[in-house]
C-alpha cells in the first residue's frame, strides 16, 4: 500500500515507479513536484524512480499566476 498526500491509499505493485503511480492516480499536470518518503524526485527520474511498498508520497500541483 502507498499513501498519497496523506489521504489516498493506492495498491502497491512490484516495480512501481513514480510515473506509474501518477498515471494510476490520474495526475497529468505539467507543473508538479513529487516526494517519496520525503525525498524529492526529479521530473526526469519519474519513469525510473521506484516507489517502495509502504511509501508516503506527496504530490504538489504547482500553481502560478497573480
Amino acid at each position: 500500500m502507498v499513501l498519497v498526500n496523506n489521504r489516498d491509499r493506492v495498491d502497491w505493485q512490484p516495480g512501481m515507479t513514480v510515473q506509474d503511480l501518477l498515471d494510476k492516480m490520474g495526475y497529468s499536470y505539467v507543473l508538479i513536484t513529487v516526494t517519496v518518503d520525503d525525498a524529492l524526485v526529479a521530473k526526469e527520474d519519474y519513469a525510473s524512480f521506484p516507489v517502495p511498498d509502504g511509501a508516503a508520497v506527496t504530490v504538489f500541483h504547482l500553481a502560478h499566476g497573480g
